[in-house]
This record gives C-alpha cells, sequence and structure tokens, in this order.
C-alpha cells in the first residue's frame, strides 16, 4: 500500500525568480494525484495565498499556506540560509505577514529579504517550521563537518518552536543530499526531533524543465546556452505522484506520513466576501449614517446658488427642480447608509478636501462616481450628475452589493502627498498601495524567450509583429488568427520551439511593482490581512496581495491616480493668473469658464489639438475633423466614440453621418427618443441601455444595472434569462413582442461597444478646459504644458513644433530672465525654462536665480561666477549653459564665453579664497577693479556647432535646425511628418530627417543591423534598419546626416508610440536623382540679360543626363506668364551642386524641385 504524501514545498509562477507552477494546474494535479492537500510556499511572498485558497477549496483540496524564507545568521558570514514556515492557523498567518513585513523593511541583504533567527521569538506560535534541507544552516553545518553546532541550532530551533519544528530530507537530483540525509536523521533521532520529506517543486512536468530554465534567465537576463550560468535546479524538480514519492524514501516511511500529519495541522481558512472598511472619525454623539447625511445636505445647500436651484434660482422651475435634486439626494443618501458605505464616503470626501485645501488640483471625476449626486454635494466630483443625465445605480446598486469604487485624479506633482497625509490621518500601519504583477504577455514573451534561445534580433521582432497588438491578445489565439504564423509553427523547428516555450510561460508574472493609483486602508494593522513587500531601499511598501485578492478579504481600495493634465491646467491657471493680478484684472476659475465658447469649438475643429487632455492622437483629430463639435456634448461623445470597438464596428462613422444629416435619426420606439436624441439614435453610453430597460420594461434601474452587466459578460444562459423578463416587461407595456425582442437584440449589440458616460463627462471636461486655456491662454498654456514635459525630450520637441505652428516664438533659456519652468511672454513668445537644460540640476538653478533675485541682473560671465554661492555650480553646469544659450545675454558670443570661462571661474575662486581668509576689505575690491575682465576674441561658432551644442544640451534645436532650408522640398517627398504618422499596416510611408541618434548591433549570424531616431522638427521616431536593409545603405547611416526613409510603421508596445521598420533609406541627393519629376527655374526680365543663359548651360551640362528630370523655365512679368519646357537633351539629375548653382544664378527662391 502507497505511503500518503503531501507537497509542503511548491514555488508557483509567484516565485518571479524560479517557479512556472499555475496555481490552478498544481490543484488539478494534487487532485489527480488523490492528495489531500498542497501546499503553495513561494520565496519570501505569499503573493499566491488567497489565490490558492479560492481555487483549491473550490476543487475540494484543503490548500496550505506557507513561504520559502531566507534567514541571516551573522555568525556564518553574509549568505542567508532557507527555512520553510506554514502557517497553522490565523495566529500563524498574521505572525508570518509580520515577519515578511520585517524582512523587507530591515532584512534585505543583497536584494534578499532576511529575516533573523531571534525574530521568531514570541512571534511563532502558529508557524510549523521545516529546517530547509541542504539549503538551510542545520544542513551546511552538517555538510561542513560541523555537528555540534548543527544540534545545537536544531535544538534551538525545537525549543523554539516547541514541536512544531521538523527536519527536512529531499532527494531531487542535487549534489550532497544522500550524505546530507545519513547526517540529519541521525541528528533527529538524537534529539528527538520529526523528520519530513519535501520535494522542492519548481515547474509541474518534466517536460516543462527547459521552460523553466528559460524563465530563470529570463530574469538572470542570460542566455539558455551561457556555460557561466549557474544551474541551479535539477530537471527532477516536477510535482511528483505519491508513489513516486513513495519510492524515494521506501527507506524512511516516517518522512511521508509526517507530510500529512502537517497538512492535518495547518487550519487556516480566508473569510472571503466580507467588508472591512476602516472607522471614519465622528463627533460624539453622533453616528457616520447622520454625519454623512448632514454634510451632503449642506453641501447641497452651497449648491444651490451654481445650480440656480430654489430661492437662488430664477425661472419658474427653479423650486420643483430643488425638489428632484433633494429627492435624489435622499435616495442615495438612504442607499448608501443601507449598504454601510457612509464610511467610504466621508473617507473621500476628507483626504479630497485636504487636497483641495493645500493646492493640490483635484480632477472633476473619473469612472461611474461621477454618477453620484451625494458625490458632487461632498465636492467628491465637479460633475452635475443630473444635469447630464447621469445614473447613481451605474455606481452603487443597491441589488448587488459590491463595494463603491472612487477613482480620483490627482494633480501628478500632489498625489503623493496625499497618500502621505491619509497614511498619517488612518495610521501608517493600517495604509499601504497595492502591488500588481506584470504579466508575460504575447508579444512580450516570444521577445524574452527568443532573447534567451538567442535567436536574432531581426528573427524574433518579425516573428513577434506578426502577433496581433490587441488587448487580450494570446498566442494561441495568433496562431488561429494568422494564417502566417500558423505556417512557420508548422513548418520551422525554430519556430515551434520557441512558440512552444512562450506559450507555457505566457501570462506567468514575470515582475512585481506598484498599482497605478490602488491605495488600501485597513480598519486595523495591514498586516492583519496582508505581509508588504518592497525592493531594496524602497521607502514605501506595497501589500502582496494584488487588487483583487485584498477586495476578496474585505478590504477596501482607493484610487488615487496622478494625471498629469492637471498639472498642466494648475500651471497654466497660475501663470494667467498672476498676470491678471499684476494688471488688475479678475483671476480666471477653470471650474467656472463657459462651456459654449464659440473660439474653443472652432479650435477643436481645426484639429489644433497637440497637449489636449484625451483629443490629441492622430486617429482622435480625424474624428474631430468629421465630427466637427459644436457642443459639450460633442465632446462627451468623442471620448466615448474613440475607442477599438465603437471603430471597427462602423458606428462611429454611422453617429457623425446621423449627426451631419447624412443619414436618418431614427429611434427603435417613440418612447426612446428622450434617451437616444442626445445621441441621434444611437446606443452610445452604458447609461441608455439601463434607461431603456427602465422606461420600456419597467426594471428597476438597479436590476437594469444588472442586465447591463449580463450583456457585457456575455453569458448565453443568463443573457436568455434577461431576454425573457425584457420582453414580458415590454409587452406589459404595450410593446409588440417582435419589436421588444428586436430592441433587445439592439441593446446587446451596442452593451459591446457602449461605454460609461459619466466618466466620458468628466474627462471630456478636462478636455475642454486644455481648448478653452489653448484657445484664449495659449502661450500660457503651451509654457505649463512645456514644464510638465521637460524631462521627455520627445515630447518638447513636438510641443515646441505646435508654438512655431500657433505663431508662438520659443525665446533660448536666459540667465537674466528664465525661471526654472517655461513661461509665457504675452501671449506670443515663451521663455526656455532653466530646467530643462541637461546636465543643470535644481540646486545650481536654484543658486543662480537666488543671486540675480538678490542683486540682480548678471553683467557679464565674470560677474555671474563671482556671485554664486560657491560649490553649488561647477564648470560642466556654466558650460551646459553656455551651449543652450543661456549665457547669450551676458555680452558675448557662445564661441567667446567658452573660451573665457575658465578666465572666470579662476578669478571667482581667488576672489572666495581672499573673502574666506579676511583679505576682501583690503585686497579683494582692488583685485576685482584691476583684474582682466575682458572676454577673449575668438570666431564665433559655426551654425553647426551652435546647433550641436543646443541639441546636446536642450534635447532639440533650438535657434534653427539643419534640415529648416529643405523643409518646402522635402514636404514635396514625403508622405507625412513625423509628428503625424499612424500605423500603415501593409503599405510603406516615407518621411525625411536628421539621423539624431544611432547605434548598430550584430544579430547571432553575425550580420549588422541598426537603429536610428529622425527628427524633422515636428516630431521624433525610431528606425529599425534590419540586415538586409543595411547592407544597402550603410554608407548612409551616420549621425547629423539628412535622410529619406521609406517602410512600414507599426506601434511600439513598450513606449505607445510609434516606430518604423526601414524597406528604402536615400539621402536628398539620391532622392532628387530617384524621385524628382521636374525642376523649375523662376525667371523675370532682370534674367533675360547678363549672360544668363550661357551660365544656366554651364550649370546645367555636367549634369546632363537622359530620362532624368526635365526642367522648366518659368518666365513672368507684369504683362505675361510663360513656362518653357527644355528638350529632352537637358534633363539634368537635381543633385545639390546644380541646385546651389541655379540658386546663385536665380535666386534663392526661385528654384523649386517636384516630386509628385
Amino acid at each position: 500500500m502507497t505511503v500518503p504524501f503531501v507537497h509542503l514545498r511548491v514555488h508557483s509562477e509567484y516565485s518571479l525568480a524560479d517557479g512556472t507552477v499555475r496555481v490552478g494546474d498544481l490543484v488539478d494535479a494534487a487532485r489527480r494525484f488523490n492528495m489531500p492537500a498542497v501546499a503553495v510556499t513561494d520565496l519570501a511572498n505569499l503573493f499566491a495565498a488567497v489565490k490558492l485558497y479560492r481555487v483549491a477549496v473550490r476543487a475540494g483540496v484543503k490548500p496550505l499556506f506557507g513561504c520559502d524564507v531566507w534567514v541571516h545568521n551573522p555568525e556564518q558570514g553574509k549568505q542567508p540560509f532557507r527555512m520553510l514556515l506554514l502557517c497553522q492557523n490565523q495566529v500563524g498567518f498574521h505572525e508570518l505577514n509580520r515577519l515578511l513585513t520585517r524582512a523587507y523593511t530591515e532584512g534585505q541583504i543583497s536584494t534578499r529579504p532576511c529575516m533573523h533567527m531571534q525574530w521568531f521569538e514570541g512571534q511563532c506560535s502558529g508557524l510549523i517550521a521545516l529546517s530547509g534541507a541542504v539549503e538551510g544552516e542545520i544542513g551546511q553545518l552538517l555538510l561542513a563537518g560541523n555537528a555540534e553546532r548543527a544540534r545545537q541550532l536544531a535544538d534551538h530551533c525545537g525549543k523554539l518552536f516547541k514541536d512544531r519544528f521538523y527536519i527536512e530530507l529531499q532527494r531531487s537530483g542535487h549534489p550532497h543530499q544522500e550524505a546530507y540525509i545519513h547526517y540529519a536523521v541521525d541528528l533527529a533521532q538524537g534529539l528527538d526531533l520529526p523528520v519530513v520529506a519535501t520535494h522542492p517543486v519548481q515547474f509541474l512536468t518534466a517536460e516543462d524543465f527547459e521552460a523553466h530554465e528559460v524563465r530563470v534567465c529570463i530574469q538572470e537576463g542570460r542566455t539558455l546556452n551561457d556555460s557561466r550560468r549557474p544551474r541551479l535546479f535539477t530537471d527532477q524538480q516536477f510535482f511528483r505522484s505519491t508513489g513516486e514519492m513513495a519510492r524515494l524514501f521506501a527507506d524512511i516511511p516516517a518522512a511521508l506520513t509526517n507530510s500529512v500529519a502537517i497538512a492535518q495541522r495547518c487550519n487556516l481558512s480566508f473569510d472571503l466576501g466580507k467588508h472591512y472598511l476602516p472607522d471614519f472619525p465622528v463627533p460624539e454623539g453622533q453616528t457616520v449614517d447622520e454625519l454623512l447625511r448632514e454634510k451632503a445636505h449642506a453641501g447641497l445647500k452651497a449648491l444651490e446658488l451654481k445650480l440656480g436651484l430654489g430661492p437662488a434660482g430664477s425661472g419658474t422651475d427653479a423650486e420643483s427642480r430643488l425638489d428632484t435634486y433633494r429627492q435624489r439626494l435622499e435616495m442615495e443618501i438612504k442607499t448608501i447608509n443601507a449598504m454601510g458605505f457612509a464610511g467610504y464616503f466621508l473617507i473621500v470626501a476628507d483626504f479630497i478636501h485636504w487636497a483641495k485645501e493645500n493646492d493640490i488640483p483635484v480632477g472633476p471625476g473619473r469612472g461611474s462616481g461621477a454618477g453620484s449626486l451625494v458625490a458632487y454635494a461632498l465636492s467628491i466630483t465637479e460633475i452635475d450628475p443630473i444635469e447630464h443625465g447621469l445614473l447613481f445605480e451605474r455606481f452603487l446598486n443597491p441589488e448587488r452589493v459590491s463595494l463603491p469604487d472612487f477613482d480620483i485624479d490627482f494633480c501628478i506633482e500632489g498625489r503623493d502627498r496625499v497618500i502621505e497625509y491619509v497614511s498619517k490621518r488612518f495610521g501608517q500601519d493600517q495604509v499601504a498601495q497595492i502591488i500588481t504583477h506584470g504579466s508575460m504577455a504575447a508579444r512580450a514573451v516570444v521577445r524574452d524567450v527568443g532573447r534567451v534561445l538567442d535567436h536574432p534580433y531581426g528573427f524574433v521582432d518579425k516573428l513577434a509583429k506578426t502577433i496581433p497588438f490587441e488587448i487580450g491578445m494570446t498566442l494561441e489565439k495568433a496562431l488561429q488568427q494568422e494564417e502566417l504564423l500558423k505556417q512557420r509553427y508548422d513548418q520551422e523547428t525554430e519556430v515551434k520551439e520557441l512558440l512552444d516555450v512562450a506559450m507555457s510561460l505566457e501570462g506567468t508574472p514575470r515582475n512585481a511593482g506598484k498599482h497605478a493609483g490602488g491605495v488600501v486602508i485597513a480598519p486595523t494593522a495591514l498586516t492583519d490581512y496582508t505581509p508588504l513587500y518592497g525592493e531594496q531601499g524602497a521607502t514605501q511598501l506595497v501589500t502582496q496581495l494584488d487588487m483583487k485578492d485584498l477586495e476578496d478579504v474585505g478590504l477596501v481600495k482607493f484610487d488615487f491616480l496622478g494625471l498629469r493634465t492637471l498639472t498642466i491646467i494648475n500651471k497654466a491657471v497660475k501663470i494667467i493668473n498672476a498676470k491678471c493680478t499684476q494688471e488688475g484684472e479678475t483671476s480666471i476659475r477653470i471650474d467656472q469658464i463657459p462651456t459654449d465658447d464659440e473660439a474653443t469649438y472652432a479650435l477643436l475643429k481645426s484639429c489644433r489639438t497637440v497637449a489636449l487632455f484625451q483629443l490629441e492622437s492622430q486617429g482622435m483629430r480625424d474624428v474631430l475633423r468629421r465630427l466637427a463639435p459644436d457642443g459639450f456634448d460633442d465632446i462627451v461623445a468623442s471620448v466615448a466614440l474613440f475607442r477599438p470597438g465603437p471603430l471597427q464596428s462602423g458606428m462611429v462613422d454611422d453617429f457623425i453621418n446621423r449627426k451631419h444629416g447624412r443619414a436618418q435619426v431614427a429611434y427603435p420606439h417613440p418612447d426612446l427618443e428622450p434617451i437616444l436624441k442626445p445621441t441621434y439614435g444611437v446606443i452610445l453610453y452604458q447609461e441608455q441601455v439601463m434607461q431603456i430597460a427602465q422606461v420600456l420594461a419597467n426594471y428597476s434601474l438597479g436590476a437594469a444595472d444588472l442586465l447591463r452587466r449580463a450583456m457585457g459578460k456575455k453569458k448565453p444562459e443568463e443573457m436568455a434569462k434577461q431576454r425573457s423578463v425584457f420582453v414580458e416587461g415590454a409587452t406589459a407595456r404595450g410593446v409588440n413582442q417582435s419589436q421588444a425582442s428586436h430592441i433587445f437584440d439592439l441593446m446587446e449589440k451596442f452593451a459591446g461597444y457602449g461605454f460609461n458616460k459619466s466618466h466620458s463627462v468628466a474627462y471630456a471636461l478636462i478636455a475642454y478646459q486644455t481648448a478653452w486655456l489653448k484657445t484664449h491662454y495659449p502661450a500660457s498654456f503651451m509654457a505649463a504644458a512645456l514644464s510638465a514635459d521637460m524631462d521627455h525630450t520627445d515630447k518638447v520637441v513636438r510641443l515646441t513644433a505646435e508654438c512655431r505652428d500657433l505663431d508662438i516664438e520659443i525665446l533660448p533659456p536666459d540667465i537674466n530672465c528664465c525661471e526654472y519652468a517655461f513661461m509665457p511672454l504675452g501671449e506670443d513668445k515663451i521663455l526656455y525654462g532653466l530646467g530643462a537644460i541637461k546636465g543643470i540640476g535644481l540646486s545650481a538653478i536654484e543658486a543662480c536665480l537666488e543671486a540675480r533675485n538678490r542683486d540682480g541682473a548678471f553683467k557679464d560671465i565674470f560677474d555671474l561666477a563671482q556671485r554664486i554661492e560657491p560649490g553649488r555650480v561647477n564648470r560642466r553646469v556654466f558650460d551646459a549653459m553656455i551651449q543652450a544659450g543661456a549665457l547669450d545675454s551676458l555680452g558675448a558670443h557662445r564661441a567667446s564665453l567658452s573660451a573665457t570661462l575658465p578666465d572666470a571661474l579662476n578669478l571667482a575662486g581667488q576672489t572666495s579664497r581672499d573673502r574666506d581668509s579676511g583679505q576682501e576689505d583690503f585686497f579683494g575690491l582692488h583685485h576685482a577693479d584691476t583684474a582682466d575682465r575682458r572676454y577673449i576674441d575668438v570666431p564665433q561658432w559655426p551654425e553647426q556647432r551652435r546647433l550641436e551644442g543646443e541639441r546636446a544640451t536642450l534635447g532639440l534645436f533650438l535657434t534653427g535646425h539643419p534640415i529648416a532650408q529643405y523643409e518646402v522640398e522635402l514636404g514635396r517627398i514625403v508622405d507625412s511628418k513625423i509628428s503625424e504618422v499612424n500605423p500603415t499596416e501593409d503599405r510603406s510611408l516615407t518621411v525625411a530627417g536628421l539621423v539624431v541618434a544611432l547605434r548598430t548591433m550584430n544579430t547571432r549570424r553575425g550580420d549588422k543591423m541598426a537603429f536610428m531616431t529622425l527628427d524633422d522638427r515636428s516630431g521624433r521616431l525610431e528606425i529599425a534598419v534590419f540586415a538586409d536593409t543595411y547592407k544597402s545603405c550603410r554608407e548612409l547611416l551616420r549621425k547629423d546626416v539628412l535622410l529619406i526613409v521609406e517602410g512600414q510603421v507599426t506601434v511600439d508596445e513598450y513606449t505607445d508610440g510609434f516606430k518604423m521598420s526601414a524597406s528604402k533609406i536615400h539621402d536628398l541627393d539620391q532622392a532628387r536623382k530617384s524621385l524628382a519629376k521636374r525642376l523649375v527655374i523662376k525667371i523675370d526680365r532682370s534674367h533675360a540679360s547678363n549672360g544668363f543663359l550661357s551660365r544656366l548651360e554651364d550649370i546645367l551640362k555636367p549634369h546632363l543626363h537622359l530620362e532624368s528630370c526635365p526642367v522648366y523655365l518659368h518666365y513672368e512679368n507684369v504683362e505675361a506668364t510663360a513656362v518653357v519646357a527644355l528638350g529632352p537633351e537637358w534633363q539634368v539629375l537635381p543633385c545639390t551642386d546644380v541646385l546651389e548653382g541655379l540658386s546663385h544664378l536665380a535666386g534663392k527662391d526661385q528654384v523649386e524641385v517636384f516630386y509628385r
């Protein structure tokens, strides 16, 4: 009879460095082998604890929870040892949570979170400990021949953990295990300690070993065949059956039965589905429900004037409208209190109030929370849900109890201050941000596996690009959808091997990070629910349970999201209001601007949407161009429409055609006209689906929300049930049965595309605010946008190009008038921000500004160097300022400033030394007066050198651009500016620009390839030049040359921007020769003499070439115009020599090459 066995040591996929076992597959395997229980003991984390619980309980397998931990003994050196800890009960879970948290906060050694043996004293009554086998300290001491120290340590552990300490035995193919077992069994018998057999499971089946090794290599940044990489695992570390374990430990059967005994001792369960809301402090004698009602009504009272309600309003309906608001408010309050969420609303209102009081901008709303009138009354949102037809039940459904979820946008610069406030307000041990796991998605895992298997970059890149770039795409789906990929998989061994490994790893967690905005507030210490996690050196810890698991154990998540646009709006408003104050004008309030401003809609119709929130992508500009928005509802609709579903379904075209009268606006039933009229009969919003069910089929809004959810999930059984209820309700209201069924079909169809209107309204408002600011205060707004993105060169390039198009001049940085940030000078100029100069830190800029503000403008470079506090600005900083043009106002050109800088610094140093030695009164003044403070006379830098200095320090060319002189001509060659490129799918696109970055690399086959970045003043684009193309154009690939590139544009999944794969590359001369269609020379009467024709002949003759570019003389005077085509024998190659000669002969602007 087989001795029963339970696996107590398993590294799941959440052991990020070395595990591949998926939790669901693990439980299935345990059940298949008739094991009554199974443990997940990931390395130094409990990431998978709740996931295991959910899956195992559902499968009828007992889940065991624990952790493979590092334990450090300073007496044994820096190398920590391993120990396995298992939770016996809830007490043990809390203890392990505290120990793990302490390991991450106090015990990190070389990125390993380590515990110390003394920490277990008084902190292990609910934990079972296993010695760690050969990787434990006892095992290492035994193998080192230090039996007495091993005995002392084992005895200590036995007393520390009492009857809960086991000597761990393993047979997994590692060296020295048999020797260890011999010593360990003797040790255990001598101390009367139990032994237990474990198997260190790293992967599920023997066939998974290669995939496991690939995962290890991905984490270590190595290749699979690297002879130098450590081989820490064996091919035997798969999930063995009970029979296999029985054969392995036939000589020590007690070690097997003890595994079952331990499983029986472990009885930890989670009470999922309950909610543990943090307490909100209330005045004595008042309940939290009463406080919410008081604050909500007070908030509505404060809004009466703004909303024109009751006595504060005008018109006959002011009182009835007030009643509507009061009834809605009371309905919401009753629902919130009945569901037990009053404290939640008050907590959110509290930290939002604090943020606003502390000058931290808060967004007007986000997500379905904008549908709550209580939220509006408490100033959680700035959206009137009644005005916009938003539904409270979309946010909080009384017929489906679930936690409310406010997503709050904060200015990105102030968000962390709000989180810090919340932490202090509710207790630092009760507040933390939430972990998130980056997973190995389809394209990314192909690239990772391809690198580890040492395939050439081009091979892997081409393969990855055949996988559709869609949300939710998997390799299995890609093989079904993409014929080429399936063909390669079936026919190419290398492709099959790569994809098979990739599919086995796809979806597993790759890394741990911080959720974009999730913050959890617990009613007691967080370690009562979850351990905390942090990388070495991290200042903030995150929960080890992810968002879903935290919600399952009952904790409430609050989303604190950083939105850069709020920072931009705030900066712009402050700039504008500072000017208003200076000029005695009324300040603006961004929350009070009119939403019907014609000039703003004119800007949107012109598609000048660079820097506008949600509206600046090329695709959105196309929607706006066709939609021609003329009211706020159109912006709301744009936000909802610009998504893959509506775009691909034809819904966008239908909506636009109906708006402009090109298609009929029809309603499926007359009663639906009030609901669908704002969207021209199209079901665009989820709220409309709910309202249709309410109006037509007598659903409550809560039941209608359940219908909406069911339609989104598309479960056939649930949909059949809902169809029956809907049709029955509609026919009871007098609707024909077939018509009711047809309307249900329409709702079901559009529910898949429908968007949350509450979110659309909130984000449309932010978008409108940015458009209004750009319309009325363009320089102030663009200066704020530039300041917010000054660390992102590509964005600065695009924004400065937009400023040029808006006729806003970007002035170079100037030490005598610029600030740290970009600042407007009137509404047609912007002063460059000193903070955007590379190589100059905040401290250096502050030193300069302090000296300038204290004693006025700097007279020259000597004055500047002497007035700066010593040590705060070094020579490198001064040099960067010179290169950037920031010292141009100091009375010399850049070459002279650069040559004179050493003298200025020497003089400043001497003055400082004199001052320190007390000689200032006697010698300092005399020395400063008589020193030679003249600039060194050297020639100015050539334009190319000046521009190169700007690019090195500003990241872009500011006072010119090397391709400026060719822009008109290039406009005739290229298909698009770089700033306007879009994915081209199967067609090619031509762009041009200066090579501002270039790197080459060798493929595995030894071929050369390159990556380069092109800059055309409007933006930048990374271009891959694979081996075949590289061979034909390698002579052209140099930095600072102008190139014309043809290729395919795709989405860059790493940057969310675009990238190009080059198929053809030309320099300008080559492009002229191969692409030019005609050369036109404009002449007038003045060219009739002075030997014009003979000089023209001299220029053309050396470059004549049949079947090249025909030449035309365009003659014009006051009486007549004529175009003369020179004969085919005068066709010419329009190279630089020809064009320069003709420009000198006829005039710079009189020679044009046409390419179309």
